[in-house]
């Protein structure tokens, strides 16, 4: 053995013959290639956004691709039930308030008994309950942002009625990109939390600073890998969920 390659050594008459092949060391046949390492470019924050109740789609006020502001309000529902029964709850409360104040004022002359003005305060706190409920109702009449992004996909059109948990779009926040791969478990005796490291992306053939940032809590037996999140250092407009491309990113 040598430290270029390995020899071999045939018997003859005049002694041994050695024959060596020459080549890379030994320590680097022991050592297998460094996996490639693939990456895909996802938000932080996604959700789809759903109906809380049973009604027609009055308008959406964004389409697929199209950027919206915190708060901003996406999706509203035809409510003219809605905004009648808290209409009627507010005069039904309303009602029952003067109820108490001459109640009361008569059980100050002693004209009606202490029960009916407890009845009476008792109505009042049911119809104010009652307004409550209603106004609960009506507010989920319009669905708010609930931060800025981008509209993924419309999955309802306007005048379309839509019953309580029915999907209607897909948004994500871009202000914040992570990277998910995975890597060989044997890697993480010194991959940690806070490591740095560059990718390149296919579709911009550009690389990027990454820092990791969370390391899966379970490992595949089968593959022997482990999922990681690394986040994106930076704000690049360029840059959109589901790119992928090439972790750089070599074991020491």
């Amino acid at each position: 053995m040598t430290a270029l390659g390995w020899s071999r050594k045939f018997p003859g008459k005049m002694g041994g013959v050695t024959f060596v092949l020459l080549g890379a060391p030994l320590t680097a046949w022991a050592q297998p290639m460094s996996p490639e390492i693939r990456a895909q470019v996802s938000p932080r924050d996604f959700t789809t956004l759903a109906a809380e109740i049973g009604a027609k789609v009055e308008k959406i006020t964004v389409r697929e691709g199209e950027r919206f502001s915190k708060g901003e309000i996406l999706v509203a529902f035809e409510c003219s039930i809605q905004k009648a029964q808290v209409d009627e709850a507010r005069t039904i409360l309303a009602a029952a308030e003067k109820t108490v104040v001459v109640n009361q004022r008569l059980l100050a002359l002693q004209s009606v008994g202490r029960l009916e003005t407890e009845m009476a305060i008792a109505e009042t706190d049911k119809a104010r309950a009652r307004l409550v409920a209603s106004a609960a109702v009506m507010a989920k009449c319009a669905v708010a942002a609930p931060f800025a992004g981008w509209v993924v996909e419309q999955r309802v059109r306007a005048q379309q009625f839509v019953q309580p948990g029915q999907a209607l779009l897909d948004i994500l926040d871009d202000s914040v990109l992570e990277l998910e791969f995975v890597v060989p478990s044997p890697w993480l005796v010194w991959l940690k939390p806070g490591h740095a490291f560059q990718v390149i992306l296919d579709e911009t053939a550009r690389s990027y600073p990454v820092r990791l940032t969370r390391i899966g809590a379970r490992i595949d037996p089968v593959s022997q890998t482990v999922k990681v999140v690394g986040t994106l250092e930076g704000h690049f407009p360029d840059l959109k969920s589901g790119m992928s491309g090439r972790v750089l990113l070599v074991p020491p």
